[in-house]
């Protein structure tokens, strides 16, 4: 019974810090969003709330709190309610499966530095981040709004479109890994044999479905001003707002933490032999954690570049995009890693369908030039 509960106590502190470690990497995307795009610019950003302006998302939690909570007469109040609780709770869910670092020994007792470690681990993360829909599609409906619906009804076609190649992108990875657990996926890459390696095909894949289940840039259509005033959020008001854009945050970091997993290695990194046999396996774990963390920010970098860089589809190229582009190749790349793993050889089978692939495209598109030029 005393051992239960220590492990109890051990998970819940886990999953405490888990979740801290998400909340406060989205408060302060936040801040950094504004920086990197200030910086690309040519601006300032924030810089008046805290030295650097480092205080600036405190400043924002305390403008949404203070602003009136608005819910719309015609709405459906409790379903206007439960849409941003939703899209919060289903974006903080997804990070309970992640092995954020190995284990560690404490008292006597080892632990693992992960939520919750099942053997479904990363169909845990999809069906997680299929239900987040759930949460825009409530919101956009219960708005009794014409903008907000069609937000909400891009969002599901969106999500539905890009979770297929997404879905086929993963299998990949349990072809070459041979388990759903999470946590086994990250052992299978230790000494550095990551999978973006053996899958370079696959990360492509699964970023740009990462932009598009995320909402962002160049796939932010359910929610692009432009056309729809905010989209599925456009009545929302409040901290019913500021959960729908935390969770996009959440969502960000998350989707970079799945990646690093996935494809990166997860907790790996180069010398961690050397730092156990110098400092003990306990350090080598948290600086696992860090490099982690590490990778997951350094994805959260690349939405925001993105985000600033590149215009944003018309709803046709996105739903184009997805059918006729990303299925396909992720069809592709589960024929040509099977095809390597029968042989016995999934990283050289793996370049070279790369390099086929964007041989066959060239010669496409030549082909097109000179039909148009005829």
């Amino acid at each position: 019974m005393e051992l239960l509960n220590t492990v109890f106590i051990a998970k819940a502190i886990i999953v405490g810090v888990v979740f801290a470690i998400t909340l406060g990497v989205a408060a302060y995307s936040t801040y950094f969003e504004r920086k990197i795009a200030a910086f690309m610019q040519d601006r300032i950003g924030p810089d008046r709330a805290g030295p650097f302006g480092i205080l600036q998302p405190l400043a924002d939690a305390v403008k949404m709190f203070m602003k009136e909570d608005f819910i719309p007469a015609n709405s459906n109040k409790w379903l206007f309610i439960a849409g941003p609780c939703l899209s919060m709770l289903t974006a903080l869910m997804t990070s309970a499966v992640v092995p954020f670092g190995d284990s560690v020994t404490i008292g006597g007792a080892t632990f693992d530095l992960q939520g919750i470690d099942v053997n479904i681990g990363i169909l845990w993360v999809f069906g997680i981040v299929s239900l987040g829909v759930y949460g825009i599609m409530i919101g956009g409906w219960a708005s009794n709004n014409k903008f907000a619906l069609l937000g909400a009804i891009r969002a599901a076609s969106q999500n539905i479109s890009y979770e297929l190649a997404m879905g086929m992108a993963i299998i990949t990875i349990l072809m070459i890994t041979g388990s759903l657990s999470t946590k086994e996926i990250v052992e299978v890459q230790q000494n550095g044999h990551w999978n973006i390696f053996y899958q370079p095909l696959g990360f492509i894949i699964f970023i740009i479905c990462a932009f598009a289940e995320c909402n962002r840039t160049p796939f932010d259509l359910p929610e692009c001003e432009t056309e729809l005033i905010g989209g599925y959020h456009t009545e929302y008001s409040s901290m019913k707002l500021g959960f729908y854009l935390f969770a996009e945050y959440i969502n960000m970091f998350i989707s970079g933490a799945v990646m690093a997993t996935l494809y990166f290695g997860g907790y790996d990194y180069p010398g961690v032999e050397f730092v156990t046999q110098q400092f003990g396996s306990n350090v080598a774990s948290f600086v696992g954690v860090g490099a982690l963390i590490g990778k997951s920010l350094g994805f959260v970098f690349v939405f925001m570049w993105v985000r600033w860089t590149i215009p944003r589809f018309r709803y046709d190229q996105l739903m184009n995009l997805g059918w006729t582009g990303l299925i396909p190749l992720a069809m592709y790349n589960v024929v040509v890693t099977g095809f390597g793993i029968l042989i016995g050889k999934p990283f050289m089978v793996s370049i070279a369908g790369l390099v086929l692939l964007i041989a066959a495209l060239f010669v496409y598109d030549q082909l097109l030039v000179k039909k148009k030029i005829a």
